[in-house]
């Protein structure tokens, strides 16, 4: 199982990543908000203003305050190409 940090020591599995997106459109802000009624939100910003939005392939939605660029590169770099 390939892991890559989020940031703050929170770790997230690759195989399981669907899409790293921004989290500015309003689409992604329902997106979020029905996750959070689901209680499939998983919040890894510690406090930080979210950067990132991680969609899983189990359908849950993870906040990371690090930009998705930053995510993508570290994708890429376990998989050992480019992003």
């Amino acid at each position: 199982m390939k892991l890559i940090n989020i940031g703050f020591g929170n770790m997230i599995s690759v195989p399981r990543v669907v899409a790293v997106i921004s989290p500015d459109s309003a689409p992604i802000k329902r997106m979020i908000g029905e996750a959070r009624e689901r209680g499939q939100l998983i919040d890894a910003t510690y406090g930080r203003r979210t950067r990132a939005v991680i969609i899983s392939d189990s359908g849950h939605v993870i906040l990371a305050a690090i930009l998705p660029e930053t995510i993508a590169g570290r994708i890429a770099q376990e998989d050992g190409g480019d992003a």
